[in-house]
């Protein structure tokens, strides 16, 4: 029996468990409030958190976003695989074979108002403790969005918050 290698297979949205984008607010450098977006797996698969870590870092480097690299600036990028539409009190995270949505604060929605982007924290480290519908402490959210393990083993994208044209 032989068993197709992990780089050739192809990519299923499957692989990745349990897709979570969690948004926050918090104040930048400049002192005003920045939009935040967490996006994690709960590494809920057969294959365990190093399967969706996996499947999460095949999804990044297939659409040329590095992790653990540079910031990539999509405001300067116009034809960037993944996008952020902000409307109607939630945040839409497209990327190539999916989308994500999310139902923001009022602080986070104001700060992309005003700023016109949202900073993508987009890690391949599962989170399986921070499960949709029960909430999250401040502290464990920055214990974990601000661990070096979670941000080395992360994309970070400024994405543009567009709207609907209407």
């Amino acid at each position: 029996m032989t068993s197709t290698p992990s780089a050739t297979r192809p990519f299923r949205v499957t692989d990745l468990g349990t897709l979570v984008v969690m948004p926050w607010s918090g104040e930048a450098p400049d002192g005003s409030d920045m939009p935040y977006l967490l996006a994690y797996s709960l590494g809920d698969t057969k294959e365990g958190p190093e399967g969706t870590a996996a499947a999460v870092a095949r999804l990044l480097t297939d659409n040329g976003m590095s992790v653990g690299g540079e910031v990539v600036d999509g405001t300067e990028r116009p034809s960037l695989p993944f996008g952020l539409l902000v409307e109607a009190g939630a945040a839409v995270l497209n990327m190539p074979g999916l989308n994500a949505q999310c139902l923001p604060p009022a602080e986070w929605l104001t700060a992309a108002e005003q700023r016109g982007y949202a900073y993508l924290v987009f890690t391949t480290r599962a989170w399986p403790e921070a499960t949709p519908g029960r909430p999250v402490t401040p502290e464990a959210l920055a214990a974990f969005a601000g661990a070096p393990e979670t941000l080395t083993a992360a994309a970070h994208i400024v994405l543009p918050a567009r709207r609907l044209r209407g």
